[in-house]
């Protein structure tokens, strides 16, 4: 550990900055984890994308499709590529508390530098604000390591802001991914942002996010490595213009990357969203690989139809 619990929240307002990435899982034709096209792809994010951080084994990792012990090499792979170069938040979360501890032990055995939990689903319960205190407590209470939250309306139900706000007066809670509407991130912002960071991964806001609400801390998505190249990084650009407060600047340049953002989403299947992550990140020359079940993947229709799009989107390779 770089700190202990009560410089939790100093130490991530100092590192936790920039660009963050939500990383996506390569796996081989027989469904392993690819060790070698992760370690290949992350150094891609950090070396030539100037990434600044890494969301290990989320939604977008396919987390749920992974063993508690695949869960923990995919951490040991990120920690020992970021090393000394990019920071590494871990995702823990799992609806057994038990398996969420266990990994978040791990994650700080391990060398990361903070883990993020999502709120938990809660079948038939009504009044759930004490039961999400009470959730991060005993989290806070057990491990050392800063602790993001993250809510999001796959658990059912989005965590207020009033209730992320009594969350975050605990010693090591130092950020919330918040995939809400604006006014609830705005709202809380208001409301906790002098101890915690708050994000959310919608790229297209980004920028509105710095210049309005403040914000020094994307977190995360997969856009930084999917709108980016190793010759075209806009997306740093503007975050770099944006952070200078060279807002029209930085507006010119986010804006150039809309036929990148609209040819992504006209192409991408509706039912196939990791899926068409990987095989754009193969488009750009990284390591895509396939998804583990239930996610489906791509027809060779809708390989060609994503290539036809990626290929006038703009991109500089």
């Amino acid at each position: 550990m770089k700190y202990s619990k009560h410089e939790a929240k100093d130490y991530a307002r100092e590192n936790m900055r920039g660009i963050w990435a939500a990383a996506l899982n390569p796996f081989s034709a027989d469904l392993t984890l690819d060790e070698a096209g992760l370690r290949s792809n992350i150094r891609h994010w950090i070396d030539d994308l100037e990434i600044k951080g890494l969301f290990v084994a989320g939604k977008q990792g396919e987390y749920w499709s992974m063993s508690v012990e695949e869960r923990k090499r995919n951490m040991v792979i990120a920690v020992q590529e970021c090393a000394g170069k990019a920071g590494t938040i871990m995702s823990i979360s799992d609806q057994n508390m038990d398996t969420a501890l266990e990994l978040g032990r791990h994650a700080q055995e391990c060398g990361a530098d903070y883990v993020v939990v999502h709120a938990p689903m809660l079948s038939f319960c009504q009044d759930r604000s004490e039961v999400l205190y009470q959730y991060y407590k005993r989290f806070c209470d057990e491990l050392d390591i800063g602790i993001a939250m993250w809510s999001h309306p796959d658990s059912g139900y989005l965590m207020q802001p009033e209730e992320c706000a009594r969350i975050a007066d605990l010693p090591n809670i130092v950020a919330i991914k918040y995939s809400v509407p604006r006014k609830m991130y705005a709202r809380l912002t208001q409301l906790a942002g002098d101890k915690i960071q708050v994000s959310t991964s919608l790229e297209e806001d980004w920028l509105d996010n710095i210049e309005e609400l403040d914000w020094r801390l994307y977190l995360c998505s997969s856009p930084p490595y999917q709108v980016q190249t190793a010759s075209d990084k806009r997306m740093q650009e503007y975050t770099e213009l944006a952070f200078a407060g060279k807002f029209d600047e930085a507006r010119k340049v986010r804006d150039s990357l809309d036929p990148v953002r609209e040819a992504m989403k006209r192409s991408k299947p509706a039912g196939k969203p990791t899926a068409f992550g990987k095989f754009w990140q193969q488009l750009l020359g990284q390591v895509g690989g396939r998804v583990r079940p239930p996610m489906l993947e791509l027809t060779e229709d809708e390989k060609s139809s994503i290539r036809a799009a990626f290929e006038t989107c703009g991109l500089t390779l």
